[in-house]
């Protein structure tokens, strides 16, 4: 029986259970379970041997996997990858991993306090581990190290598509600010030869990004800095640029941050948000759908928000930008650009 044919109270029933399939993934992925079947499949005891792990337990859970779609199972009882499970390897071009490990670890540890957020408008992830997800990840290197991997597979599909959207062409150099391990800027400069780039993060990301950049070749065409977006940003650029930032903040936080690049740029500057924009109607598509989603998780893990078209408007009013134009990305963002008003 097809999804679409289930009765509604069995359809609620799998809703309500989908951790049970994250959870599941999580295992999976911290097991390292799909890099071990890429070579050849194995069966569960094979599997439970390499793993370390109990063998009849372990292929409970293999077997959830496969009525997933995950894996498949042969008729002798061993388990290989689907398309779908194929992406959990470590090695792949668009590989979830990392953010099988994030999104089913921290991040849904969170989740399970969504009614104290709904209730206080507080973020779950403080209730939750008594700091804000940043101050968390500081303190915990290993779990900075999957976060930035997780980032860095969503922001390498991302850098793509904004390379090839947007016209950097015009500019002599741009800042990525919040810029992470520095995956969209490698992906700008390596489409736009002669543009220099500017990194701007906080100390310990900005030395995790600066031995990045060097080992990609960059270390001469992008300068690395390192301070606190609340406080003050570096001049000296012609763009401005902040990807998956903004929404990490509420709207009185996000104003400082843009009155901050506001004060660095010059006159002729241009600021570039780098985000996903609320649909004006939500309804079942699956681009609707993924931008609540990513609102709600905002709203858990940050304290921030998505933001729609007029809510923009409002934020670039309010910190002295105009904006001029929403460009539409193939990566489920838009290139939100701003000029000073």
């Amino acid at each position: 029986m097809t999804a679409q044919a289930l009765p509604p109270s069995i359809t609620l029933f799998r809703m309500v259970t989908g951790y049970y399939v994250s959870r599941a993934i999580h295992v999976a992925a911290a097991l390292g379970i799909a890099d071990q079947l890429a070579p050849a499949p194995l069966d569960h005891e094979a599997l439970a041997e390499r793993t370390g792990t109990h063998a009849p337990s372990l292929r409970r859970v293999l077997r959830l996997l496969v009525g997933a779609g995950v894996l498949a199972e042969d008729a002798d009882g061993r388990f290989s990858l689907t398309a779908i499970g194929t992406c959990l390897r470590r090695d792949v071009p668009g590989s979830m991993h990392a953010a099988a490990l994030l999104f089913g670890g921290t991040t849904q540890q969170a989740w399970g306090a969504l009614q104290h957020s709904v209730r206080t408008g507080e973020p779950a992830y403080r209730h939750v581990f008594g700091r804000d997800a940043f101050a968390h990840l500081a303190a915990h290197p290993e779990e900075a190290a999957i976060f930035d991997a997780a980032m860095a597979g969503f922001t390498q599909m991302i850098a793509r598509a904004v390379a090839a959207t947007y016209d950097f062409a015009r500019f002599a150099c741009v800042a990525d600010i919040g810029g992470g391990n520095g995956m969209l800027l490698e992906g700008v400069l390596g489409a736009t030869p002669g543009l220099r780039g500017l990194l701007f993060d906080l100390p310990h990301v900005a030395d995790r990004a600066r031995a990045r950049l060097a080992s990609v070749g960059l270390a001469d065409r992008c300068a690395v800095a390192a301070g606190d977006f609340f406080a003050d940003i570096p001049g000296g650029a012609d763009a401005y640029m902040l990807k998956h930032v903004i929404h990490d903040w509420d709207d009185a936080r996000a104003t400082t941050i843009l009155r901050n690049c506001h004060r660095a740029m010059a006159k002729a500057g241009t600021l570039l948000l780098v985000e996903g924009v609320y649909p004006p109607h939500v309804d079942q598509s699956d681009a609707a759908f993924a931008a609540a989603s990513n609102d709600v998780n905002m709203l858990v893990c940050t304290g921030g928000r998505q933001r729609s078209e007029a809510e923009f408007r409002d934020l670039y009013r309010e910190a002295g930008f105009r904006l001029t134009r929403i460009i539409p990305t193939p990566a489920r963002v838009s290139v939100i650009e701003g000029v000073k008003a």
